[in-house]
């Protein structure tokens, strides 16, 4: 009988569809004491799932909730299967990629102030908002209120699972998209990373959606954010570090470009931090996979992946091979 270890917190109705061969192991995360399970499925927060690392021992596979396991292989070493949760996420991630750009291409932050406030007459803020974030001081009638997404040129850095469902989302906007991966492909054109620095001053809209990796740290950095044009939208739906947060708080001080963020470095985003105070920028504090089809969606990816395990089957979420 296989033991899989799985968060608590979890409802236990999700794990019905588990293969019968398993006996199932609720884990808290108050865990005081050894256990022997052969799969562990961790709470989907690390700090929690960290804390009961030490007590879990004959773990062969891990099958995470999550589309990113960048802690996982220090905390398991290096003789531990470790599976993610690659297409869990997509629509939930991809929609929330969405409504970030439109809640900053369609002034929202400003408006939800407008509404706290009661001020109708601050709509005519809108037209000095759209002069200073593109630099487009000519003037116009009636008044610009909100830009359009339709047309837009975007740069897609990043495409797994969940940039291919945001280049879905975006097909009815007619967007002029432009891919970036670790390396270059064909049907449909993909550019390599090394080409960025030619790519980034063309586009209007530039989207992460990239694993964190030691390659892909402040990808982002001082020198990448000075090749975007004037009111280029930077959406960061991937994680903190990739892009270098002190150089994006100068770029966006400056009134250079704007922002829209789901992730941060450091996260959580400490009270104070200068970020907060920016100018053109929309955070959320990594909401992007958190709706309530988030368990049942990583639940089954989790379930699928354990039975072909049992089948001696190959795993298809592997991030790490057993050595």
């Amino acid at each position: 009988m296989l033991r899989v270890g799985y968060p608590v917190v979890i409802p236990a109705a999700l794990f019905a569809g588990f293969p019968k061969e398993v006996e199932l192991i609720p884990l808290s995360n108050k865990l005081d004491r050894d256990i022997d399970i052969d799969v562990w499925i961790p709470d989907p927060y690390p700090t929690r799932a960290q804390r009961i690392v030490p007590h879990l021992r004959g773990v062969k596979l891990v099958l995470s909730l999550m589309a990113g396991t960048e802690w996982i292989p220090g905390a398991m070493g290096p003789h531990v299967t470790i599976c993610n949760a690659r297409g869990a996420h997509n629509i939930s991630t991809a929609e929330c990629t969405l409504t970030l750009i439109l809640s900053s291409l369609k002034y929202m932050p400003l408006y939800q102030q407008m509404q706290t406030a009661g001020e109708w007459k601050r709509r005519f803020e809108a037209p000095t908002h759209y002069a200073q974030v593109t630099g487009d001081a000519e003037p116009h009638y009636p008044p610009i209120m909100h830009e359009e997404l339709t047309g837009k040129r975007v740069l897609l850095v990043g495409y797994g699972s969940i940039g291919k469902e945001i280049e879905r989302m975006l097909v009815p906007f007619h967007v002029e998209l432009t891919r970036v991966a670790r390396a270059p492909r064909t049907s449909p054109e993909v550019h390599p990373v090394s080409e960025l620095d030619a790519l980034l001053p063309r586009a209007e809209i530039v989207i992460l959606i990239l694993p964190s990796t030691a390659e892909s740290r402040h990808l982002i950095n001082g020198a990448r954010l000075a090749l975007l044009k004037q009111g280029t939208l930077l959406v960061n739906a991937a994680r903190g570090p990739v892009v270098d947060t002190d150089a994006l708080v100068d770029a966006l001080n400056a009134g250079r470009i704007r922002a829209a963020l789901d992730v941060t470095d450091p996260e959580p985003l400490p009270d104070g931090h200068p970020l907060w105070k920016c100018p053109n920028l929309v955070i959320t504090p990594h909401i992007g996979g958190s709706t309530p089809m988030f368990a049942p969606r990583s639940v089954k990816t989790a379930e699928e992946e354990l039975r072909r395990y049992l089948a001696g089957e190959p795993l298809h979420n592997v991030v790490q091979a057993a050595i």
